[in-house]
């Protein structure tokens, strides 16, 4: 099924960030029932779709990214039978919900890394990214991008786990096809409650080497990107978003391939960079530059034109807020 003539290349995408966006039961954070509350309003607004940042259960490490259970629902935000009626009620209302969803890594707290630790010869030890050492002495060099080594001891079996971002956060095994079917399956589970599209974070990632020092487009990356989609997207309309922080145009034809047979479109942050000052954090900002954003996007439509797919947006949960009334 390809994307020649999608009904999302006309949509407009409304992202919720769950905590901060309505509280129905007045505990000072955002939850799925205030979100159904507000329905009716975004209609009004025009939108075609939410992009419904991570709400399965997570000890929230990293507000949400950190999931612990992919077919639960977070207590702080609902319930299973809540997320339910969000699906329910946008569908009357002819929205759909893109559900954010992290397969490069879950937390150390889900159910397979609890296993995984127990023994190396645990079904599940090799879900996950593992290598033999001693304490002190990592594997190699890597650091994780929230600071630190990206290797992980643990004491009882001699060995280290790699995490490109919390040590909260073990990455997953995308070599073992046991960890591809879980999630596939899992997918699969949520398209049958009634998701209407995944935004998959650091997706770029899976198909990391460590021993190479590989994280970002790794060489099995499309690969498993067309597994992915093959095993679950495609049974179904689905509008598919691909985070890929270093994606440069010419690889985003990859993962928007109007064939369909990766995402429907990449999510890139060429543009949104520009008004970084090089080398330090996106809390440091410059003017931005009116002709060099204009370039920036000229370059990505003119490249994609009828051979792939770009996000367009100024702002998101991983950017400093814009100010709103």
């Amino acid at each position: 099924m390809g994307n020649k003539n999608k009904w999302w290349k006309n949509a407009v995408v409304y992202q919720i960030y769950p905590k901060s966006f309505q509280d129905s039961d007045g505990d000072g954070i955002g939850d799925i029932p205030g979100i159904i509350s507000r329905l009716d309003y975004l209609k009004k607004l025009g939108i075609d779709a939410i992009w419904l940042s991570p709400v399965y259960r997570s000890p929230q490490d990293d507000n949400g990214y950190d999931i612990s259970d992919y077919q639960d629902i977070e207590p702080m935000f609902g319930t299973m039978e809540d997320m339910e009626q969000l699906f329910a009620e946008a569908k009357k209302r002819g929205i759909r919900i893109m559900m954010d969803l992290v397969l490069n890594h879950t937390s150390d707290e889900h159910r397979w890394f609890l296993e995984a630790k127990k023994s190396k010869d645990n079904p599940y030890h090799d879900y996950y990214v593992w290598r033999d050492g001693e304490e002190g002495i990592y594997p190699n060099d890597m650091n994780s991008a929230f600071g630190g080594p990206a290797w992980e001891w643990v004491p009882e079996l001699g060995q280290y786990y790699f995490h490109q971002f919390s040590v909260k956060q073990p990455d997953l095994n995308w070599e073992n096809p046991k960890v591809r079917r879980e999630l596939y399956d899992m997918i699969l589970w949520w398209m049958e409650k009634g998701a209407g599209g995944f935004r998959l974070d650091v997706i770029d990632q899976i198909a990391k080497e460590p021993d190479l020092k590989i994280t970002n487009n790794g060489p099995k990356l499309h690969e498993f990107l067309r597994e992915l989609s093959r095993e679950t997207f495609q049974k179904g309309d689905m509008i598919t978003v691909g985070e890929a922080w270093g994606a440069t145009p010419e690889i985003a034809k990859k993962y928007s391939n109007p064939d369909g047979s990766e995402f429907s479109m990449v999510f890139q942050f060429e543009h949104i960079m520009l008004d970084q000052e090089e080398g330090k954090e996106k809390w440091d900002t410059i003017p931005l530059n009116l002709v060099k954003l204009k370039k920036c996007l000229a370059k990505w439509q003119n490249t994609l034109y009828q051979t792939g797919w770009n996000s367009l947006f100024m702002n998101n949960h991983d950017l400093p807020r814009i100010v709103s009334h």
